[in-house]
């Protein structure tokens, strides 16, 4: 039998009673600007007396859940398994079914959830919070609210039938919960190396966004900073908010976009073309619906089946 994952965070605790709320990055390995946020929000409350007194409730950070994954610096772990379809996992199973049981246990025991990401090395989503269609009216409300005031341009709610997430499990244990989606790819690395944590008087978004959610909770004193113009979108489809097989690539090759993220597309619109390895012959990969470029894949290399990009429509969709 496989020994027990753990995984290594900080927890905080307050000097006045609220809730216990926790924040994740690193789920997948890839993912660099979210792990960087949840470490500044260690680093500030290790190093900030007022801002520990001032915590009301259970601040628990974990900046690299998937640590297989990081140290590979790929979206999966060493047994090649895509932990945001492994959750709630096995205590005995392989490395990343390990790591998932140990983070459904950590959700479960939490009051509301935040599972930070970006688009990874390959895909560049727009900014944008995302919470599950829950069942549970009074749940969905508040998912509504926490993923609105995380303060990005972009609100998503999707199908609450998808499986082996965190938020899936958040959804079984009836844990309010979002995710986050924060760029990815070459902006990415641009806001990496270009010091995105380090002004003192600037706050990176997903900073700011964590602590809003904090704000309205009423852990930590101060105002929320809103976001103006926050497009809100939701899709009760079956199988909506799933990225990785939206406008699939119809064969390998290179690819070229011809659209922008944040651009508003019509239905067969081109999106990209994929050129053929040996040159000459051209795939057109065109839009599926109406709506706002929310994801693409802005990598040169593409292979079949890949996802190109996902188009959202705003506005309530039945």
């Amino acid at each position: 039998m496989n020994e027990a994952i753990q995984l290594k965070f900080r927890r905080f605790g307050g000097n006045h009673v609220g809730p216990n709320l926790l924040i994740t990055a690193g789920v997948h390995g890839d993912e660099y600007l979210p792990m960087l946020a949840v470490g500044e929000l260690i680093r500030r409350f290790d190093s900030d007396d007022r801002l520990r007194r001032e915590l009301r409730g259970t601040l628990t950070l974990i900046p690299v859940v998937n640590r297989s994954a990081y140290h590979a610096g790929r979206r999966v772990g060493d047994d090649g398994r895509d932990l945001a379809r492994t959750c709630p996992g096995r205590q005995d199973g392989t490395v990343t079914e390990r790591v998932a049981h140990a983070l459904s246990r950590q959700i479960a025991e939490a009051d509301f959830y935040i599972d930070l990401h970006s688009g990874g090395t390959e895909l560049c989503v727009l900014p944008l919070a995302g919470y599950m269609l829950h069942a549970n009216s009074a749940i969905l409300q508040q998912q509504r609210k926490i993923a609105s005031v995380f303060g990005l341009p972009f609100v998503w709610g999707t199908s609450a039938e998808l499986q082996g997430r965190s938020l899936s499990v958040a959804r079984d244990a009836g844990v309010p919960a979002i995710y986050v989606e924060y760029l990815g790819a070459h902006r990415e690395l641009s806001e990496l190396s270009g010091g995105a944590f380090a002004s003192a008087g600037i706050n990176h978004p997903l900073l700011t966004g964590c602590l809003n959610v904090m704000r309205h909770f009423e852990m930590l004193p101060g105002a929320i900073q809103r976001c103006d113009d926050q497009q809100v979108a939701e899709d009760w489809r079956v199988g909506s908010g799933h990225m990785q097989v939206s406008h699939p690539a119809p064969t390998g090759g290179f690819l070229t976009l011809k659209v922008k993220l944040g651009q508003r597309v019509s239905c067969g619109e081109l999106l990209a073309e994929i050129e053929s390895l040996f040159g000459g012959e051209k795939h057109a990969v065109v839009a599926e619906q109406d709506g706002t470029v929310v994801m693409l894949r802005e990598y040169p290399r593409i292979n079949e089946g890949d996802s190109v990009a996902v188009i959202v429509e705003t506005g309530e969709q039945s």
